[in-house]
């Protein structure tokens, strides 16, 4: 399993963005991009998306710009992935609706992968922005 460079570069984003948490000016998607060498266009797509899944908080005019919408503690790994990749879920037969699966109606590990997923997605949901923040710093 590996995480696709959009949903690496959204979790390197928001660890800057909680650096600067507590302070009173917010941050633009060119401050961030400067600060973690994420390319421009890809840290607007990435901001539009945190915002829009409620991680960021965005105003606009003079003064404008983004913050985390919650402490970096209230936010986890699994926050993040899922605001750019969607759901976790890795197979397709633990997503809800239909599926691909030529084996499906046979196959005696589907019953399993859901087990699977949630220990997959628990490990993702137990580290929270704040554990990154300070072990990048580390």
């Amino acid at each position: 399993m590996r995480l696709s460079s959009l949903a690496d570069y959204a979790i390197v984003l928001l660890s800057a963005a909680a650096r600067h948490c507590g302070g009173v000016a917010r941050l633009n998607a060119t401050q961030l991009a400067e600060e973690t060498g994420v390319p421009l266009p890809t840290a607007q797509k990435l901001v539009s998306r945190l915002a829009a899944a409620g991680l960021l908080e965005s105003a606009r005019g003079t003064g404008g710009g983004f913050r985390l919408a919650r402490p970096p503690s209230a936010i986890s790994l699994a926050d993040i992935v899922e605001a750019v990749e969607g759901p976790i879920a890795l197979t397709s037969c633990v997503e809800h609706g239909a599926n691909d699966c030529a084996i499906e109606g046979s196959c005696r590990v589907k019953p399993h992968w859901g087990a699977v997923n949630g220990a997959v997605r628990g490990a993702l949901a137990g580290v929270s922005l704040a554990q990154l923040s300070v072990l990048e710093n580390a």
